[in-house]
């Protein structure tokens, strides 16, 4: 099953102390377990652009959408056996000692 790690923190607190050696070695982790599909680190939210159309008419808004405490601020697309698998990844994750790590399972196409 392909999971994403959708990783959350708040931007407003000062740049944490978790090392960019912890992200690679879980990078590595994932990679050499077979996990890993892809990631990528996000800009902040003052980089953002939200599109919304109704009724026909595109409206473009600076920044997230919702006001939350926590910003998306990366992710990782994972293969993973099951949920289980998925929360053992996460739970390794540097993102969840400094904010959360969402784990969403992806819709998967129907067969033929």
């Amino acid at each position: 099953m392909k999971f994403m790690l959708l990783l959350h923190r708040d931007e407003s607190l000062p740049q944490p102390d978790t090392s960019q050696n912890d992200f690679a070695a879980f990078n590595d982790a994932m990679i050499k377990a077979g996990a890993a599909i892809g990631g990528a680190r996000l800009r902040p939210v003052d980089a953002a652009t939200t599109i919304r159309v109704h009724d026909g008419r595109t409206q473009v808004l600076d920044g997230p959408y919702a006001e939350t405490r926590e910003q998306l601020a990366g992710y990782y697309l994972i293969e993973a056996a099951d949920l289980d698998a998925a929360t053992e990844w996460a739970a390794r994750c540097p993102a969840a000692t400094i904010g959360a790590v969402e784990i969403r399972p992806l819709w998967q196409a129907p067969s033929a």
